[in-house]
C-alpha cells in the first residue's frame, strides 16, 4: 500500500513539476509580448514628439510671421531695437518650446523603454528558473524520499512476520498472523 502511495507521490511530484516549467514558459513569452509592446510606445512616444515640435515650430513662424507685418504694416523698422528683440524673443521662446517637447518626448520614451528592459529581465529570469526544473528528478527525488519510509515499514511488517513465518516465533508474530489463539 505504501509502495503505492510512494509511486502516486511521485507521479503526482512529476506532473507537479512539469506544470510549474509550463507556467514559467508561458510567463516567459508574455513578458516578451510585454516588452515588446512597450519598446513599441516608446517609438509611437517620440514620434508623436517629433510631430508637436513641428507644430510648434510651425506655430512659432506663424507668430513671427504676423508680428513682423504687423510692425512692418505700422512702418516700424524690424531690423533694430524693440522690434529686433520681439522678433528674437519669438525665436527662442519658440526653441525653448520645442525643446519642452522634445525633453518630455525622450523622458516619456525612457520610462517606456525602461519597463521593456524590466520585461525582458522578467522573461529571462523565468526561463532560467524553468530550465532549472526537471520533473524527472522531481519524480525521483520523491520516489527516493517514499522508499525509506517503505523500507522501515517492510522490515518492520516483516520481522512481524506479516509477510511469511514470523522469524523468532514469538507471542507478537503468531499473534499478528493469527496463529496466537
Amino acid at each position: 500500500m505504501q509502495g503505492a502511495g510512494a509511486a502516486s507521490s511521485a507521479v503526482g511530484s512529476y506532473y507537479s513539476a512539469q506544470s510549474q516549467k509550463t507556467a514559467l514558459g508561458l510567463q516567459a513569452n508574455l513578458s516578451d509580448i510585454n516588452a515588446r509592446m512597450s519598446e513599441s510606445a516608446a517609438q509611437a512616444t517620440l514620434l508623436t514628439g517629433q510631430r508637436e515640435e513641428q507644430r510648434s515650430d510651425i506655430a512659432t513662424a506663424n507668430l513671427k510671421g504676423t508680428q513682423r507685418a504687423s510692425m512692418a504694416a505700422n512702418g516700424i523698422d524690424l531690423g533694430e531695437g524693440t522690434a529686433n528683440q520681439i522678433l528674437t524673443t519669438t525665436d527662442v521662446m519658440g526653441q525653448v518650446d520645442a525643446n519642452t517637447i522634445q525633453a518630455n518626448a525622450v523622458r516619456s520614451a525612457w520610462g517606456y523603454r525602461t519597463q521593456a528592459a524590466n520585461q525582458t529581465n522578467q522573461a529571462n529570469m523565468s526561463r532560467a528558473s524553468a530550465s532549472a526544473i526537471s520533473p524527472l528528478t522531481s519524480a525521483t527525488t520523491s520516489l527516493l524520499g517514499s522508499a525509506g519510509s517503505v523500507a522501515s515499514n517492510w522490515y518492520l511488517y516483516n520481522k512481524a512476520g506479516l509477510f511469511g513465518t514470523p522469524s523468532d516465533g514469538s507471542y507478537e508474530a503468531k499473534y499478528a498472523l493469527g496463529q496466537g489463539r
